[in-house]
């Protein structure tokens, strides 16, 4: 988009501070006078609402979760890359990409995917700005709720999000809501924007991971609330204490005071129960085991990890931790689908993000992540020995027939076939397979004798025969 901002208020971006009524008020001004009219006549804004913060940090599943998904997640580094047909060519960096290493002092680039990630299951949008003074730069973590994305349409006038000519026009970062003095109007390369879960309701807002899950999530509180409420009451059921009728309202009251004294909480559980006359106590709630409460919490949990495309068996929970879940084989698939679906999907989508607010070192050049080193995804030593023999063995395949070894390896590696050159002779022809000999021409062939017999000597050899005519 033009940075017609300036153009439009006489500031630069970073200054443009006012209401979002002020800001209307320009566009619709700038429009009339003449100067403004290919850019959006009305305007429109998406928010992030209510974030799950709180659940976050006070549930111990959805916890565990969204550490399992970070410390992963923020491995991954940033280079460049040049797409061929598709397919990500070699990586390479550049100096603008220093500002991803480190955005800001003592941050790394595992410190700022953390950040994304956390504010992506916190509230589905993650906002990281570019803050430009002079010849140097820094990241800023914007907090979700305190922005606003501004759309515009020159088409609908009062439904813009809704128009078939929607834009993204900007950003307005409102701390704390306010719409007054400290609102700051960005560009759209300002700011990063992370949202790799696309709410179905929204344009461009993207929504947390956890959303279709909040009622499990609330769910897992109300049985850990379940679990303290039988510990205070001694870890026995509920009970019923019926009363002969001729005990007197007072006397049931005297009888309650001094049983909850003397048995209720955990630190009075298993002690001997007297009942006086006229009292008899059945139980009518259900224990730990009745209510095979460890199942449905385990349930609860899967369907936690399902959402946030963790395997249960890698964050520990209960239902990955039976059966055949934990076995080599299921364990290792369970990994690779972890790093193959959620984290390859998250990277490629932060990459494309984080681009925005970079200079591609050329038009051809796209930001992609590297994850090389990475214990994560480091294959078990019987695959990886096995892989690398496979690929020696097309290597020595390959040079047999008629290629170069270098290319040969280049092409392995890289899994691209046109990286392969021939072996070729002295005027460019491709020699020969396995020999590596130039193809014979139609004169060599003439010189063989019509009859079949041998031109030279009689040896049974091609060429000249060995000195002293040694047989």
């Amino acid at each position: 988009m033009a940075r017609w901002w300036e153009r439009l208020l006489g500031r630069r971006p970073a200054e443009m501070r006012g209401t979002t009524q002020d800001w209307v008020d320009a566009v619709l001004a700038a429009q009339e006078a003449g100067f403004l009219r290919t850019t959006m006549g009305t305007l429109d804004e998406e928010q992030v609402g209510a974030t799950l913060s709180g659940l976050v940090k006070s549930n111990g599943p959805m916890w565990a979760l969204t550490m399992a998904r970070m410390q992963v997640f923020s491995q991954a580094r940033f280079q460049w890359t040049r797409f061929t047909r598709g397919e990500v060519g070699d990586l390479f960096g550049s100096p603008d990409l220093a500002v991803l290493e480190r955005p800001w002092p003592g941050g790394t680039t595992a410190d700022l995917l953390a950040r994304m990630d956390l504010d992506v299951t916190a509230a589905g949008n993650s906002y990281t700005r570019r803050l430009r003074r002079g010849r140097t730069s820094r990241l800023v973590r914007l907090r979700p709720d305190w922005v606003t994305i501004i759309l515009g349409s020159t088409e609908d006038a009062d439904h813009p999000a809704e128009a078939a000519d929607v834009e993204l026009l900007g950003y307005a970062y409102m701390p704390r809501g306010s719409r007054g003095d400290r609102m700051v109007i960005l560009e759209p390369d300002e700011v990063c924007h992370f949202a790799p879960y696309p709410d179905p309701d929204q344009v461009f807002l993207g929504m947390s991971w956890a959303t279709p899950v909040v009622k499990d999530v609330l769910g897992d509180q109300l049985q850990t609330d379940h679990k303290r409420a039988f510990l205070r009451n001694a870890a026995t059921p509920n009970g019923l204490i019926k009363f002969d009728a001729s005990v007197t309202l007072e006397q049931v009251k005297e009888f309650k005071e001094l049983f909850e004294a003397e048995h209720q909480g955990a630190a009075n559980a298993y002690k001997t129960l007297f009942l006086g006359g006229g009292a008899d106590m059945t139980v009518i709630g259900k224990d730990f085991q009745q209510l095979d409460f460890a199942v449905t919490q385990g349930k609860a949990e899967s369907r936690l990890a399902a959402a946030a495309g963790v395997p249960p068996s890698w964050v520990g929970f209960s239902e990955g931790l039976q059966g055949s879940a934990l076995n080599a084989g299921n364990f290792t698939s369970a990994r690779r689908r972890f790093g193959d679906g959620t984290l390859q999907h998250l990277w490629a989508n932060a990459a494309a993000s984080l681009e925005v607010i970079l200079t591609p070192p050329d038009e051809r050049a796209s930001l992609w992540f590297a994850t090389r080193g990475m214990p994560f995804l480091a294959m078990d030593a019987q695959d990886q020995a096995a892989v690398q023999s496979q690929e020696a063995s097309t290597i020595v395949t390959l040079v047999k027939d008629g290629f170069t070894h270098a290319s040969a390896v280049d092409a392995v590696i890289n899994r691209d076939w046109t990286r392969l050159q021939p072996h070729t002779d002295e005027q460019g022809r491709p020699l020969m397979s396995v020999q590596l000999q130039p193809p014979m021409s139609s004169d060599d062939q003439n010189t063989s004798g019509d009859d079949g017999s041998d031109p030279d000597d009689g040896d049974g050899e091609p060429g000249p025969a060995p000195a002293g005519g040694g047989t």
